[in-house]
């Protein structure tokens, strides 16, 4: 009988054993083409955490629909924001592992840093047997979503434990959920809108846009909802703002199903009907900027909020590389690896030099 279980190669006896951060984000097409878009929406549309329809009532709308129209309106989208270098998603998140990487290091955790897409590449699946490969005998997940909600982070999970139950040598693995009340982390944002206002002074309201998720979802228990509003709410008081100075709204929407509201883009019209001559967009929720970001709120948005009468609009960029968000990211990170070492010598090697200490 065949073993359902991969083979595992062992590690040299004398081989360290090391501990390692593997971070998720949600995913980019390989490129700005409907064929790639096309792929990446099957496999992320695909997920049961994503779409919560019955697959035979889902499926055949995925693929008779939804697969034929969308990939080439949502290519002339990525279109919009790609660059030379490709995604600005995969850019970010692989800058961000790298300083990450650098800034445990320089903290005494020589640890491995490696970044991995839920859809599309590199899949997780893929980053978890490199560090393996590596010698990662311990590994921290950690979703680039400050908020849980089962859709994001519990899905970034379902995709490692599809993993382990194919891996016959496990390593010990950890999980972070949620971080949307760090210290750090609201610090990193109140900074990068404060740099902002420096430069171009406050604005006549703060609109903190996160990602939607369907009402649906708020009633059978996701907590997704109310870690926004703590989110926003600690933001706002770091930031010093009354409760009239600042709004938050929800945006990219999908389908015909209600989701919560209120949705960014009225909210954002409505404001500029109601003589709101600027207004200012933040998007606590995105780790990077990306479609969501770029397109949807500092191009379509834009165009909608100056359309209604607005007279000024101001995307302030996602966090992306800024040196505040990277240190609260290891904050995070040592928080969850207490009481892993980063590196612990193992076989004859080891056991020669414990019992030379031993004799000292």
């Amino acid at each position: 009988m065949r073993s359902s279980l991969a083979p595992a190669s062992l590690p040299p006896h004398d081989q360290a054993e090391r501990s390692a951060v593997l971070l998720c984000n949600l995913g980019t097409p390989d490129g700005p083409t409907a064929p790639a878009v096309r792929r990446y929406l099957a496999q992320f549309l695909s997920d049961r955490r994503v779409v919560e329809i019955p697959r035979l009532v889902w499926l055949p709308i995925l693929h008779g629909i939804v697969l034929r129209v969308y990939p080439a309106r949502s290519a002339a989208k990525y279109g919009r924001v790609w660059t030379a270098a490709g995604s600005p998603l995969a850019l970010w998140t692989a800058r961000q592992a790298a300083l990450l990487h650098d800034r445990l290091d320089a903290a005494a955790q020589p640890l491995l840093v490696r970044h991995a897409m839920r859809y599309g590449k590199p899949s997780i699946a893929s980053q978890l047997d490199a560090l393996q490969a590596e010698g990662a005998a311990r590994i921290l997940i950690l979703p680039l979503y400050p908020q849980y909600s089962a859709c994001t982070t519990a899905s970034v999970f379902d995709a490692v434990y599809r993993w382990a139950g194919r891996t016959r040598n496990l390593p010990e693995l950890r999980f972070v959920n949620r971080y949307h009340d760090h210290p750090g982390y609201i610090d990193a944002l109140a900074r990068s809108i404060e740099t902002h206002w420096a430069r171009h002074g406050p604005p006549g309201q703060l609109l903190m846009s996160f990602h939607g998720i369907p009402e649906r979802s708020l009633r059978l228990g996701d907590p997704y909802q109310r870690e926004v509003r703590e989110t926003a709410r600690l933001l706002a008081e770091r930031l010093g703002l009354r409760a009239d100075r600042y709004r938050v709204s929800f945006q990219s929407r999908f389908g015909k199903a209600r989701w919560i509201e209120p949705y960014t883009l009225p909210t954002a019209q409505a404001l500029a009907r109601a003589g709101v001559r600027r207004v200012d967009v933040v998007c606590p929720g995105f780790s990077c900027d990306c479609l969501e970001t770029l397109e949807e709120i500092d191009i379509e948005l834009r165009a909608a909020f100056l359309h209604a009468g607005g007279k000024e609009f101001h995307y302030i960029p996602c966090l992306n590389d800024d040196g505040a968000w990277i240190a609260a990211l290891g904050q995070v990170a040592q928080q969850h690896l207490a009481g892993w070492p980063a590196a612990v010598p193992s076989g004859p090697s080891a056991d020669a030099r414990a019992g030379h200490a031993a004799q000292r």
